[in-house]
C-alpha cells in the first residue's frame, strides 16, 4: 500500500488547498492525480492539529470513492464540519498540519488479543451504534489494548465494557503528513 513521494507531497497539497479554497469561499477541484493508484477507492481519515493539538478529524470509512477526491472532501469536513470544533478560520492556517490516515480493508477478529497496539486501528459496532479510533492514537496517548477498546465503546457511545459483546474489526494506516 505504500505511496511515494510524489504522491504523498499530492494527497497533503489536496488537503491544504481544500481547506485554503474553502475558506476563500471557492470551490475546489483537485487535479488530476499523478498515479492511477490515487484514483482507486479507499477509505481514509484527515486529522488537523494546530500546535501538536487536535483541531479537526473526519473520515471515511468505507472506500466509496477515488482516494485524491475522499482526501479533498474529508479535508474540508475535518476543518469545517468535526462537531467537537468551531469552523476552522484563516488565522488558524497558521501552525496548522494535516495528517491523511488511509486505511486498508477492516478484518473481524474474534479476541482482543489479536489486536496489537501501534499497527492497529479499532472499529467497534454494536447494534446502530459504532466507533473508529486510529492506529496511532491508542500510542499517542499510551493506550494497551484493553484501554483501547474502551475508548472506542466511548467514542461509538457504548459503555466501557460493551465491546465483550460486540463486532470488532482492526484495520492498518498508511499515515502521511507534514
Amino acid at each position: 500500500m505504500s505511496y511515494t513521494e510524489e504522491e504523498k507531497k499530492y494527497l497533503l497539497s489536496v488537503a491544504r488547498k481544500s481547506i485554503e479554497e474553502h475558506l476563500s469561499g471557492r470551490k475546489y477541484e483537485p487535479p488530476e492525480p499523478p498515479t492511477s493508484k490515487l484514483k482507486e477507492k479507499r477509505a481514509c481519515f484527515v486529522t488537523l492539529k494546530r500546535y501538536g493539538k487536535l483541531r479537526g478529524c473526519i473520515g471515511l470509512i468505507e472506500p466509496v470513492m477515488p482516494l485524491y477526491k475522499a482526501v479533498s472532501e474529508m479535508a474540508i469536513s475535518a476543518a469545517f464540519k468535526d462537531p467537537r470544533f468551531f469552523p476552522l478560520t484563516k488565522e488558524e492556517m497558521e501552525g496548522l498540519k494535516i495528517e491523511i490516515s488511509i486505511l486498508t480493508p477492516f478484518k473481524k477478529i474474534s479476541s482482543p488479543e489479536e489486536i496489537e497496539v501501534g499497527r492497529d486501528g479499532v472499529y467497534i459496532r454494536k447494534g446502530f451504534y459504532s466507533g473508529l479510533l486510529l492506529p496511532q492514537v491508542a500510542v499517542e496517548w499510551g493506550w494497551d489494548r484493553y484501554e483501547f477498546l474502551r475508548q472506542v465503546c466511548y467514542k461509538a457511545g457504548l459503555g466501557p465494557d460493551d465491546w465483550k459483546d460486540a463486532e470488532i474489526y482492526t484495520f492498518q494506516a498508511e499515515i502521511i503528513e507534514e
